[in-house]
């Protein structure tokens, strides 16, 4: 009688464990996956990975549950092993899960880039953060700028955001506004691609990122792995650039796997200079020299901009921010908050008009108080978004976010929008170290 394959719950948030499944686990005979847990973002336990994607081993597909379920679990579906796979935490909060998991009895395991990451025909930069609102964004948009200028064909692959039909999400490819529409895309989503999109650049997401990786590369000279949260890159980097935050000291040694990121990291980009006092840059400088010595470092501005700053003198402000920057990314503010306060408005507090799950995400995130966070999973939190908006005593509002909400919802008050972009102080560029790094290599092949 052969051995039963080892029984194996991966813990994640609608990304990484989807990858970690589908490039280790899901033809391989000497495991089965009896479930995934889910957290973070909302609405997405209580679904199946579907068998479209899970593979001939699953026909019925893999439950998702609730992570707050994963001891039960662990006892109910006698499992072997644990797998974390999800990222922007406190290495004590790995390490709580880990001890819950092996009190129940199971293994706990962090997989890492040897047994996950998939290897390109073409280039790869990987833009990657030790904390979620470091400025992985603005750097990746540089980056692609600096690459289409020496006349490369760049494809942007971002890191997974599948919160609709899985199925139906398995291979993305964004090209237009249309594509947006079409695939359905929440607040967060349209965040991180429309912006790209304005540059001209073609960005690849869904599920499947071995399927997308041979979609993205036979249309690109170089790709580009735009991280999420601080995750690790699922394709080898020829090139990994790391965003350092210099507001959230010492976060770079305290959080995974931005840790790892800060380790691996070829570039290191120290952001946000202007705004970050300089003792604090400078610490940040000796963190990275003892975490990673060989790194480059480079130190960068976030330079900020605001359309019509004459409508905010004197006015109440209520200032809208990127979601996962205030909430997992645990920052109290952003660049619409800084803006507003330097082009003299004051900031309104929105928690007392917040309803429904925006209402609710205060509650679960107490550190915010005078920014309202972009919250935007589906049609229902939108709505309720628009409503806070709306019930906000406010005589204008600040779209500090990377998108312009107008867009996809009703807002009656006047608004303006806040931009924030790379600008490097010190050198060598990011366009110099592609040149030498990626450049070069793409006229030999």
């Amino acid at each position: 009688m052969g051995t039963r394959p080892t029984r194996v719950i991966i813990m994640g948030a609608a990304g990484r464990d989807f990858h970690n499944f589908n490039v280790f686990f899901r033809d391989n005979p000497d495991y089965e996956v009896v479930a995934f847990t889910a957290t973070q973002i909302p609405n997405i336990e209580g679904r199946t990975y579907p068998p479209a994607l899970a593979g001939a081993r699953y026909p019925q597909g893999i439950p998702i549950y609730p992570e707050t379920e994963l001891v039960r679990l662990v006892r109910d579906l006698e499992a072997d092993e644990v797998v974390f796979a999800y990222s922007d935490v406190p290495h004590t909060y790995v390490m709580h899960h880990a001890s819950a998991v092996l009190a129940a009895g199971a293994d706990f395991r962090l997989m890492g880039p040897r047994s996950t990451m998939l290897r390109a025909r073409v280039p790869v930069v990987a833009v990657t953060a030790v904390r979620t609102g470091a400025g992985k964004s603005q750097t990746t948009r540089r980056v692609a700028e600096a690459l289409t200028a020496r006349g490369l064909r760049v494809a942007v692959v971002r890191h997974p955001m599948p919160y609709g039909r899985l199925e139906q999400q398995a291979v993305q490819r964004f090209a237009s506004y249309d594509d947006l529409d079409r695939y359905d895309c929440t607040i967060e989503e349209r965040e991180e691609y429309e912006p790209h999109l304005d540059r001209g650049n073609v960005v690849y997401a869904g599920v499947d990122y071995g399927a997308i990786l041979d979609r993205a590369q036979a249309e690109a000279d170089v790709l580009i792995w735009d991280g999420g949260n601080n995750d690790f890159p699922f394709y080898r980097p020829d090139l990994q650039i790391t965003v350092f935050d210099p507001h959230r000291l010492d976060h770079e040694r305290t959080y995974h796997p931005g840790e790892t990121n800060a380790r691996m990291a070829h570039v290191a980009v120290i952001n946000k200079v202007d705004t970050a006092p300089p003792e604090a840059v400078e610490a940040l400088r000796a963190s990275i020299a003892a975490l990673n010595p060989h790194a480059l470092v480079i130190e960068a501005e976030s330079p900020i901009t605001v359309d019509e700053p004459d409508r905010l003198a004197g006015r109440r402000a209520l200032v809208i921010e990127d979601g996962p920057t205030l909430t997992h990314g645990e920052m109290r503010y952003g660049a619409g908050a800084l803006a507003a306060r330097r082009h003299g408005a004051t900031l309104v507090d929105p928690r007392p008009y917040a309803v429904g799950s925006i209402r609710e995400t205060f509650a679960r995130y107490p550190h915010l108080h005078d920014v309202l966070p972009a919250m935007g999973y589906g049609a229902e939190q939108i709505r309720e978004l628009e409503q806070t908006i709306r019930a906000t005593p406010a005589d204008v509002v600040v779209i500090g976010t990377p998108i312009d909400l107008r867009r996809i919802m009703a807002m009656e008050k006047p608004a303006v929008r806040v931009r924030y972009d790379l600008r490097e102080r010190t050198r060598p560029t990011l366009a110099e170290v592609l040149e030498q790094r990626i450049v070069a290599a793409t006229r030999g092949r």
